[in-house]
């Protein structure tokens, strides 16, 4: 696979390659950022329970209404 190496600045979340760089439609780039600090993944805990036991106080019936639409 052949590579070539362009510098490039973001502007308002757009990289902006030099006027003079033309690159095909649909060309599949990698882009490669210094200096940042590799950040870890979100993680988005659920909430549990503190005695399981407990499971059945938050037991919910689900009532349909006659005007309910199916889609």
């Amino acid at each position: 696979m052949k590579v070539r190496t362009y510098e490039a600045i973001v502007e308002q979340g757009e990289i902006k390659l030099p006027e003079a760089v033309k690159l095909p439609e649909h060309a599949k780039v990698y882009i490669v950022v210094p200096g940042v600090e590799d950040l870890p993944p979100s993680m988005i805990h659920t909430p549990h329970l503190l005695r399981p036991e407990q499971a059945a106080d938050f037991a919910m019936d689900i009532v349909e209404g006659e005007d309910a639409a199916v889609r």
